[in-house]
């Protein structure tokens, strides 16, 4: 009965014990818990000029941004690509235009003005926002002329009001054709929108290129910067005021660049001519009828070449967080960042709300064709987001029941971009010219053909076929990418993985530009 007694009391000590132990356990994380949201409330530091150079990207991007020199059209200037020389120097001749410049789409020879705008856009971006982390690793030069090529051709292209050629070649004659663009004998006919056959879509990225393009070139050359944004009123005009979709007008046109709307265009476009002008009445236009018609806050979008929603959330969204003129308490702007926040949050792998759309090693995946379009183009945005942060002291963005800092954002840009680099299951760079190890037959005419080579149209079709490797490297070219198992197949025929684009390298130059070293981010682009 003693024992009985002792063994009772005994187990009654140990629960009592237990559940203080508990209790204790209970205050202390409590405590702490306070003690981290305490902290993770406080703002980090605002950084500083550009610091330390971060060697791996600096690498990538001086490597990057040379693909723009392998895709431009017409007489080359301080050619820097030894197996490219002038090329396509007709082109506009029937309409009396020189359209010589440009670049081409991708691994052909066509000029696509969709995609091409875009990449003027995206390009003008990623120098507005790190011109000085670019100018740290000598790149802000290569990167304005570039930008100043297609813009020069985009101002060709616009040579009255309502009109604008958006097309010069014919893709089906091209792509029958494989030969370097500077033995090109083929006819290479124009396209164009105008008041009877609109383009809305084509002609509003355009004007949103153009837009942009005039606040990189406001300080160092006023006139050309007037020039552009005068092109930029008039097609941003011509666009709204004569809308249809492009590729619903021009039907042919569809196989390629099919357009799935274009409102997310008409509001990138005003977007940028705010930034530009800052006239209210284009902030009014994004946030008004417009932005309830075409902005759609609650459906999360991928940026894109096609679709410009998530771009435009982001650029809109600096206005909110650094209180820009016409900003406070402006209910469509607060959408627009909202909307933001709802696609960094479905970026973050933590997030409750985070995308399961990624392969087994991390990679964003969305589409079989061009897969790293989206990747990439979702960590230069969160790479933006992560800086507006981080400059306007925003100490933490809320998803659901959990917060993450301005780093988690960077984290996330990071891996896309260390993906890209070699961080991958097939330990391969998916940047041509960049590591040990990347592909070695990239679908690109220019690169498979030796300089020395004497083809015509058809005949060339034996350096697509040949298993060798390029003769030519197409430095800084990011091919497609890799299918959703991480699987790539490094064959010259398979366009779907081994196609770079030139929109592409416009985006993967964006996000390098924004990891190469930290600085605080542009309060205003003028």
């Amino acid at each position: 009965m003693g024992e009985k007694s002792k063994s009772r009391g005994f187990l009654g000590w140990f629960l009592v014990l237990v559940i203080l132990a508990l209790v204790v356990g209970a205050v202390v994380y409590t405590i702490k818990k306070k003690m981290d949201d305490k902290k993770d409330s406080k703002p980090s530091p605002v950084p500083g000029p550009p610091g330390s150079i971060d060697k791996k990207y600096s690498d990538a991007l001086k490597i990057a941004m040379q693909f723009f020199d392998v895709q431009k059209s017409g007489r080359l200037e301080d050619n820097k690509i030894s197996w490219r020389g002038n090329s396509a120097l007709t082109d506009g001749s029937e309409a009396k235009l020189d359209l010589s410049k440009g670049m081409y789409d991708a691994g052909d020879h066509m000029k696509f003005g969709f995609p091409m705008a875009f990449t003027a856009t995206v390009l003008s971006w990623a120098i507005l926002e790190y011109g000085d982390q670019m100018e740290a690793v000598n790149q802000l030069q290569p990167a304005q002329e570039s930008l100043k090529w297609i813009t020069d051709f985009l101002i060709n292209a616009h040579p009255s009001e309502n009109v604008l050629y958006i097309q010069v070649g014919d893709p089906e004659a091209d792509h029958k054709c494989w030969e370097r663009p500077e033995n090109m004998k083929e006819k290479r006919p124009l396209t164009q929108v105008n008041e009877s056959v609109p383009g809305t879509e084509v002609a509003a990225e355009t004007a949103a290129a153009m837009a942009s393009a005039s606040l990189v070139f406001k300080a160092a050359d006023s006139t050309y910067s007037s020039t552009l944004l005068r092109h930029a009123k008039q097609l941003f005009s011509f666009a709204d005021k004569n809308r249809g979709s492009y590729s619903k007008n021009i039907p042919e046109v569809a196989t390629y660049y099919n357009s799935t709307g274009y409102g997310d265009e008409l509001l990138w476009a005003a977007s940028w001519l705010y930034h530009a002008t800052g006239d209210q009445s284009y902030l009014r236009y994004v946030t008004g009828e417009n932005g309830n018609q075409f902005a759609q806050w609650e459906s999360l979008s991928w940026f894109s070449w096609d679709n410009k929603l998530a771009g435009t959330q982001v650029l809109l969204s600096r206005l909110s967080l650094f209180g820009a003129k016409g900003a406070s308490g402006n209910s469509g702007l607060e959408n627009y960042r909202k909307s933001a926040e709802d696609v960094m949050c479905g970026l973050l792998p933590k997030s409750h709300s985070a995308t399961s759309s990624r392969t087994d090693g991390g990679l964003i995946w969305i589409s079989e064709w061009n897969s790293l379009q989206h990747p990439v183009a979702s960590a230069f945005l969160a790479a933006l987001y992560s800086d507006y942060m981080l400059t306007s002291q925003t100490a933490k963005l809320t998803c659901g029941d959990r917060s993450f800092k301005p780093s988690d954002l960077r984290k996330f840009a990071k891996s896309q971009a260390d993906y890209v680099l070699g961080s991958n299951p097939l330990k391969m760079s998916f940047l041509v010219g960049y590591g040990d190890k990347y592909p070695q037959h990239v679908h690109h005419r220019g690169a498979s053909i030796p300089v020395d080579a004497t083809t015509g149209c058809s005949d060339g079709f034996q350096w697509l076929t040949s298993p060798n490797p390029n003769p030519n490297v197409a430095v800084g070219a990011l091919v497609g990418g890799p299918f959703r198992n991480e699987t790539f197949i490094d064959s010259r025929n398979n366009s779907m993985q081994a196609e770079p684009t030139t929109y592409n390298s416009a985006l993967i130059v964006g996000l390098l530009s924004s990891l190469v070293t930290t600085s605080s981010a542009v309060r205003s682009f003028t």
